[in-house]
């Protein structure tokens, strides 16, 4: 068992704990390069147990194990967590052999949609392997004075299929989340708000514990182009990161108005034109590019935010979307993670203005979100790192699975059409859980 350390910091609870069941303390961290074909293929390092991941296109992190973790709660959720950080990382004593984005010190999060709840998490394993380009490597995370022996040669059990998995509705079935719909259309109509996102989940149950590599695996398979990601219980694979900063530079990729791919490459090229010039969907668009540039600004000496979207194709959907960069100015002072807070949440996934749009969810969408629709990602001791939106994702407990899924309204949505896109927002997680 390890020990836990309870204490109020801001309005929120934050937990922390460390490895050996003692209190936390200074961590040693070695990063060193290994051969490629040790870590060809990074899934097949995880054990079945509390595994971390963040993948695309075969490169990004894995890891396993707690060197230490904070869990924290409420509206300052991300700042106790960063200043929890910013303390690890005054302490650790770091020999990086590799000295790439990723190495050394690094922590996986997912936080809270909401700030309240709002619980959250930010882990430091104590085996990450990384890969980037030709380069891969393996950091250890310990306890100073501990090591780990031989960190790659656990024993992993097979990769279990799920067995007998059904899905059902979660808090709301079709007709009342239309209805539910038609309601927000309403009050956009009367001038309350310009635009509200609002979400619906589906729970799947098996006959027994689902191994999570199963559908890890499934995802980075068929969604190569987007970022697959697990942090405790929560995984997906998303296609909208909401900041990047990496060495000074600072990127968010903005993703709003959807239409479903049809399978047929002419048609679905004609639906990829009516999208772009889909006034609805650029709309939608306009708030959550306007919305993430706003807030980055402050941090930046100089941006380039492009006049218009570029259609991105996904095997189940197409979006509009739009890469924000810019050149930030207080990096020494500012993580990627409170960069992540500034952003969220963005018009792409609450809505504008946001404080009506937020205040809209909680009363009419039914359900508590968790940490669907947060930022999910990594951090190094820098404070540089990745962080995305938890969107096509999914909360594993035992043998159940709550499957999420959100669509942006604005003043001619039509609630049929939003729940067949819903529907469409459903199937990356929902085929990573078939057995075949």
């Amino acid at each position: 068992m390890t020990a836990a350390r309870h204490r109020p910091v801001g309005s929120g609870v934050v937990t922390t704990r460390a490895i050996s069941g003692e209190p936390a303390g200074p961590l040693d961290v070695r990063t060193v390069r290994v051969d490629p074909d040790v870590a060809d293929h990074l899934l097949d390092l995880l054990p079945d147990e509390g595994p971390v991941t963040w993948l695309r296109r075969g490169e990004g992190l894995v890891g396993w194990g707690v060197a230490a973790e904070i869990r924290t709660s409420g509206a300052t959720r991300f700042a106790d967590a960063d200043k929890w950080w910013g303390e690890i990382a005054d302490t650790a004593e770091v020999r990086d052999e590799v000295n790439e984005p990723g190495t050394g010190l690094v922590s996986f999060g997912s936080f809270g949609f909401a700030d309240e709840p709002g619980d959250s998490v930010l882990i430091a394993p104590e085996v990450v392997v990384g890969r980037r380009g030709d380069t891969t490597w393996l950091t250890t995370i310990t306890r100073r004075g501990h090591s780990i022996a031989a960190p790659l040669d656990h024993a992993r059990a097979e990769v279990r299929a799920p067995i007998d998995v059904s899905f059902g509705d979660g808090a709301l079935n079709g007709e009342q989340w239309m209805s539910v719909i038609g309601d927000a259309v309403r009050r956009i109509g009367s001038g309350a708000l310009e635009k509200v996102v609002l979400a619906r989940d589906l729970v799947a149950t098996a006959a027994s514990p689902i191994d999570v590599r199963w559908p890890l695996r499934r995802l980075t398979e068929d969604y190569p182009m987007c970022w697959t990601f697990h942090v405790d219980g929560l995984f997906g694979a998303t296609p909208e990161m909401l900041v990047r900063r990496e060495r000074g530079l600072v990127t968010s990729r903005v993703l709003a108005g959807t239409i479903r791919r049809t399978g047929h490459d002419e048609r679905d090229l004609a639906l990829a034109a009516a999208l772009a010039r889909s006034s609805k969907d650029l709309e939608e668009h306009e708030y959550a590019v306007r919305s993430v540039a706003d807030a980055l600004e402050p941090h930046c000496s100089s941006m380039n935010v492009p006049e218009a979207p570029f259609v991105l194709h996904l095997p189940n959907v197409m979006h509009l979307a739009t890469d924000v960069a810019g050149v930030v100015h207080d990096a020494a002072t500012v993580s990627s993670l409170r960069l992540a807070e500034s952003l969220h949440p963005s018009a792409a996934v609450g809505g504008t203005p946001t404080p009506e749009a937020t205040a809209l969810i909680a009363e009419i969408e039914g359900m508590d979100r968790g940490r669907y629709a947060g930022p999910v990602g990594w951090m190094d001791a820098a404070g540089d790192g990745e962080w995305g939106l938890a969107l096509r994702s999914a909360r594993l407990s035992g043998s159940t699975v709550r499957l999420y899924a959100g669509c942006g309204i604005v003043a001619d949505s039509d609630p049929e059409a939003e729940l067949a896109e819903a529907q469409a927002k459903f199937v990356p997680v929902r085929d990573a859980l078939a057995p075949g």
